[in-house]
């Protein structure tokens, strides 16, 4: 009911005239209940503070971003090390690493060297990033995801 009007069981005539009288409008707020519930509000009033309520929800939303860093089976200490370096900037700002091994034709057969090379890469960014995934080889490509450690 509307802020000057008393809860009551009231036909329907009779509320739709205390609405009208008010200058406001008869909303059904629980319809299966016994009698059915309503309210006398300012409905364009209550959309747009439902509205507002909603734009507000999803302004607060965070949207995850996936960022993907590169490997081959033969990547050098300084190329780990740069790569490192962007990965721990992609966690700290929140978004999720997805690392792969990409092997390119024979490179198939050093498996182990790819795998080996994700997991040095997992403990170094353990601190900032939790594993989500452990290696798994799909395809011609071994991917590890890292979800960012909330702070």
């Amino acid at each position: 009911m509307g802020d000057n009007v008393e809860p009551a069981i009231v036909k329907i005539r009779a509320a739709l005239a205390q609405a009208k009288e008010l200058e406001l409008d008869l909303v059904e707020i629980s319809p299966k209940a016994d009698p059915p519930v309503c309210r006398i509000i300012n409905y364009r009033k209550f959309l747009y503070a439902q509205k507002k309520k909603q734009k507000e929800l999803k302004a607060n939303q965070s949207k995850v971003a996936i960022k993907e860093i590169r490997f081959g089976p033969n990547t050098d200490d300084h190329d780990f090390q740069f790569k490192l370096k962007h990965a721990r900037k992609f966690l700290e700002e929140g978004a999720k690493v997805k690392a792969y091994v990409f092997f390119r034709g024979r490179t198939i057969v050093f498996k182990e060297r790819g795998e080996i090379l994700l997991l040095k890469f997992a403990q170094e960014l353990e601190d900032l990033g939790a594993v989500e995934q452990m290696p798994k080889l799909e395809g011609k490509r071994m991917t590890v995801m890292f979800n960012p450690k909330k702070k």
